[in-house]
């Protein structure tokens, strides 16, 4: 997937410096050729694991389908991801499904981003006693 990112900056890159259209094409072309693994949004709270799986069963054998949940109540973040065991299935899933109604809610279906590994950086706040503002004099 590395592999297929820099390709695909390399790409942009020289899209920037062209005025051809169908450099866009070539990147979801090029990323569907690598990718089994799809981020599912929009999910309904009811959806669990095995009802997600079995919505997407239809497109191929269906290897891991989870529904992210929170770790403190361990009720759904409404999102999740479905691995399939080849390209073909996951790129048919998302044509189908990406939009479509499951358990009362449209989902949006995308290709999954590789999360890069190691602690993160940036963003956010908190942790610290004394991070944050609202009185208190810690």
């Amino acid at each position: 997937m590395a592999f297929c990112n820099k390709v695909g900056n390399v790409l942009r890159q020289g899209a920037a410096r062209s005025t051809q259209a169908p450099v866009s094409s070539m990147l979801n072309y090029i990323r569907c050729m690598s990718s089994s693994k799809l981020f599912i949004g929009g999910l309904s709270y009811g959806v669990d694991d095995q009802s997600l799986k079995d919505a997407f069963s239809g497109f191929g054998d269906v290897v891991d389908a989870k529904v992210i949940t929170d770790r403190d109540s361990g009720r759904s973040r409404g999102f999740g991801f479905v691995n399939f065991s080849n390209d073909e299935s996951a790129s048919s899933a998302l044509s189908a499904m990406d939009g479509k109604d499951l358990d009362g809610r449209s989902i949006r279906v995308s290709y999954a981003n590789d999360r890069p590994s190691g602690p993160q950086s940036g963003g956010g706040g908190g942790g610290g006693y004394r991070s944050g503002g609202f009185g208190g004099g810690w």
